[in-house]
């Protein structure tokens, strides 16, 4: 089969292509939100969540490091002290 190549590229119609030029304004002025900044009004709740979550991640990783500890201090206080021979 042969291809048919009676087909032309469409050109570039611009943003709206099926709109008149009055609606086409609407449509995009609607899309841009004007007056609002997106990502500036949680800074401080992130923040205090941030803070949060470090603290806790802190005191987690000081537990296991007395946890770590403890075991390894019992082992080495029986190993200094000789046993009695009797």
């Amino acid at each position: 089969m042969e291809k048919s190549t009676d087909v032309e590229p469409v050109p570039y119609r611009g943003l709206c292509p099926g709109l008149d030029p009055v609606s086409r304004l609407r449509y995009t002025r609607a899309m841009k939100r004007q007056g609002t900044q997106r990502g500036q009004g949680g800074t401080d709740d992130k923040e205090a969540r941030l803070k949060a979550a470090l603290k806790a991640n802190l005191a987690r990783r000081k537990a296991q490091a007395r946890a770590r500890k403890t075991p390894a201090d019992a082992t080495s206080q029986d190993k200094s002290t000789p046993p009695n021979e009797d």
